[in-house]
């Protein structure tokens, strides 16, 4: 594993960042502070941290309904991402967007995305802008398990493989498309099977190692950015939460339940480097404050931003031509 010291550190500030970040936005919702939807991302930390972390600030990605996982981990600033989540003016799109349509361009975060699907052709069109500029940047394309299903998907892929674009398509399958098992809802077990049919690389992982994650997403980085084409990253992971806020999730099974209560990939972590001495308990509950403290800040942040004003209900919306 050639991680230094300081790449680990950020690894585990960014799941736990994460961690904090939704548990504190499930909240906030359940008082009603919160307008619309949320949809959480706990239990899935170890794959936006894993393959984030093989990508460089000039690289992008796109997102899913599911996305404050994703924004953190390319790092976007939490006050600002909580503030839109909240509809303040302060927020990343000035609170117009909120939790589903959440974006940061100049991060590389080219945004959350209430459509099912809507990811993939994103990535593409950042895809071909590398290729035509020649940066020499990728784009990593998350999207779930319902996602594959989209006619979107398969015209992506197809596409990003003609046309050997720079694109990591990263399948989050955490088992149900909503409320739909992926056994139902997919003809085979593997989604990174489908690679196959467009000749590009699969790999199937565990979603919660974030160390996995990781190294494929570094072997796909490197092909994409050697003008080698897309690859397909499947992640099994498992959500700790319902489909969003709100849902009974009566459809979950007592295996899925059992298993999923089992994978933590925050517990897992601190048990692998504290294990080989890489950091002490301490340390890394230093950072579980630092975490901690910074969400805070966030919420406090966006509690006293301001509303938009009326006037700004068309801003950013029309342009106007000369």
């Amino acid at each position: 594993m050639n991680l230094s010291q300081d790449e680990l550190r950020s690894m585990y500030r960014t799941m736990v960042s994460i961690r904090n970040f939704e548990e504190t936005v499930k909240q906030a919702f359940a008082k009603g502070h919160i307008p619309g939807f949320v949809h959480l991302y706990v239990g899935e930390e170890a794959i936006a941290t894993g393959v984030c972390t093989a990508l460089r600030a000039s690289d992008t990605i796109t997102s899913t309904h599911r996305g404050h996982g994703h924004c953190i981990a390319k790092g976007c600033d939490m006050n600002s991402m909580m503030a839109e989540i909240y509809g303040k003016a302060t927020g990343l799109c000035k609170g117009k967007g909120g939790s589903m349509h959440i974006a940061d361009v100049g991060k590389g975060m080219l945004g959350a995305n209430g459509i099912v699907g809507g990811g993939p052709p994103l990535a593409c069109g950042a895809g071909l802008t590398s290729v035509v500029t020649g940066s020499g940047d990728v784009c990593a394309c998350f999207f779930g398990d319902g996602a594959c299903e989209q006619g979107t998907f398969h015209e992506s892929a197809n596409l990003a493989a003609i046309w050997n674009l720079p694109v990591i398509f990263v399948a989050e399958n955490n088992g149900y498309a909503q409320s739909t098992p992926a056994t139902y809802h997919c003809a085979i077990e593997n989604i990174a099977e489908r690679a196959a049919s467009y000749g590009i690389p699969g790999a199937v992982v565990d979603g919660s190692d974030v160390f996995a994650v990781h190294e494929a997403a570094v072997e796909a980085v490197k092909r994409a950015r050697a003008g080698q084409g897309p690859s397909l990253l499947e992640c099994k992971t498992y959500r700790h939460h319902g489909h969003f806020e709100g849902d009974q999730q009566t459809y979950k099974d007592d295996l899925y339940k059992s298993v999923s209560q089992g994978k933590d990939s925050i517990r897992d972590f601190r048990a692998l480097v504290t294990q080989h001495g890489w950091f002490t308990a301490e340390e890394l509950d230093a950072i579980d404050r630092e975490a901690e403290q910074a969400v805070e800040e966030a919420l406090a942040f966006a509690e006293s931003s301001p509303v938009p004003q009326v006037e700004e209900v068309t801003s950013d919306v029309y342009v106007s031509y000369p």
